[in-house]
């Protein structure tokens, strides 16, 4: 088969799959394996090759992610439990003072949406705003984009989040770059769409608690509760994310077969480090609380409701990509976007950004964006701190122009009770500042390590 054949059999897959999920509503699960088998089918592949290649996908990505993403859900629903991230949101802005609250529940959200799913987080800490907001006569926004601003870039660019495990594993990088890159793209990206636009967009609309939304949000009932301390909420949160990068430190820094190294990258493996923190919170948030193990036990079953809808989705995921590859299409498409001229970076954004825009969700920009684009790092040879800024360059291209066919935007719309052009203006303004400065982070420090 020529390649310019394979080329339209990979474009037709993927507006097959746009079309799939905005048009018909079909789960992105269900449409990633039907596009996967239909494009193996029209690549020539033997009918027997095709369902070895998704079994092949499925199973080679879900041997890391599953187990990631459930501890990280547990791990996360302990900390929501328990109350935590009151606790942390108290603290700083006990802190930073009520003048500046907008710097605190940006840090709030930043630190929150490590362990908690981003629309979970934003739950258990909009009435603060609210409580804020009604104190001190500001709009909602004040407090708020600040807050989302905080979760959203964390959700996005920071493990062990999904999106950013997912691409991760998809394209072979060390999580250990991605926390560092994420970070460092993340804490600006934040500060601009959070404490300074939040104070802009703030003085442009005025938004109050809706009358729908006072008999949810009780005043103060999160300020009464015994709460865990300041110092184990962050301790917990800050476990996985230092025996991670320190893996990756010690890998770059002593020899193989060094046995401090050895010690360290098995410490430091996303299954270990996410194993210690997941049992500590079941100690610490759990059992040491009062709560008893039969309780413990089931709030970490209910933790992964959610988590199997997105560890499935990221299979299928997976299994798009290993369709690209064993078709001869990934080659193809690797070859041509190397001859682009583009650098990988810009183009990992673009490709993310289109999926995104064009049908919303973020998961599926990502997944989508990873499989297209991880052809290319096989044929360019790319590895190493590059493969992590190709992470947040998707990441990015992941989280722009949040609009009506996202839910996320409707979650703001309903709890700030704003119309449909005052959401675009605040959260999708928001998410925008989000994307585009991690993108310019990334890119920039991309051009020096290239």
């Amino acid at each position: 088969m020529s390649d310019s054949t394979l080329i339209l059999v990979a474009l037709a897959g993927i507006f097959l799959l746009l079309f799939l999920v905005m048009k018909t509503k079909l789960h992105a699960f269900v449409a990633l394996i039907l596009v996967s088998l239909l494009v193996g089918i029209a690549a020539g592949m033997p009918l027997g090759d095709v369902v070895k290649t998704i079994e092949k996908g499925m199973g080679g990505t879900l041997g890391f992610v599953a187990v990631v993403v459930g501890l990280g859900a547990m791990f996360g629903r302990m900390l929501e439990v328990s109350g935590g991230a009151e606790r942390l949101a108290q603290t700083l802005i006990g802190k930073f003072g009520e003048k500046n609250a907008q710097w605190a529940l940006g840090i709030t959200g930043f630190l929150v949406a490590i362990p908690v799913f981003f629309d979970v987080g934003f739950i258990i800490l909009v009435p603060i705003v609210y409580g804020l907001s009604k104190k001190t006569g500001k709009s909602l926004l004040f407090y708020g984009i600040p807050l989302l601003a905080g979760l959203a870039v964390t959700h996005s660019f920071i493990p062990p989040t999904p999106g950013p495990i997912a691409v991760a594993n998809l394209i072979g990088a060390d999580l250990g770059w991605v926390i560092l890159f994420g970070a460092i793209a993340g804490v600006p990206a934040m500060i601009l769409a959070g404490p300074v636009f939040g104070k802009f967009i703030a003085k442009r609309i005025h938004a109050e608690m809706p009358e729908y939304m006072k008999d949810q949000a009780t005043e103060g009932k999160l300020y009464d509760k015994d709460l865990p301390s300041f110092g184990l909420i962050a301790s917990l949160i800050s476990i996985p994310l230092v025996l991670i990068l320190l893996n990756t430190v010690t890998g770059a820094v002593l020899p193989e077969g060094n046995n401090l190294r050895t010690f360290f990258t098995f410490l430091g493996h996303p299954f270990v480090a996410l194993t210690i923190a997941t049992i500590l919170t079941f100690i610490l948030l759990g059992t040491k609380r009062g709560y008893t193990r039969d309780e413990v036990q089931e709030i970490a079953t209910k933790a992964l409701e959610p988590a199997g809808i997105i560890i499935l989705v990221t299979g299928a995921g997976g299994v798009f990509k290993q369709v690209l590859i064993d078709s001869g299409v990934g080659q193809v498409l690797g070859d041509m976007m190397a001859g682009s001229n583009l650098p990988p970076i810009l183009l990992a954004f673009i490709i993310a950004t289109v999926v995104r825009v064009a049908q919303g969700s973020a998961t599926v920009a990502m997944v989508t964006a990873a499989g297209l684009i991880s052809p290319l790092i096989s044929t360019m040879g790319l590895e190493g701190p590059m493969l992590g800024l190709i992470v947040i360059a998707i990441a990015s291209g992941a989280t722009i122009f949040s609009h009506v066919n996202d839910s996320g935007f409707w979650l703001v719309n309903r709890y700030f009770g704003l119309n449909v052009k005052d959401t675009l203006k605040s959260w999708t303004v928001m998410e925008t500042i989000v994307a585009l400065t991690g993108f310019i982070v990334v890119f920039v420090i991309g051009l020096f390590i290239a």
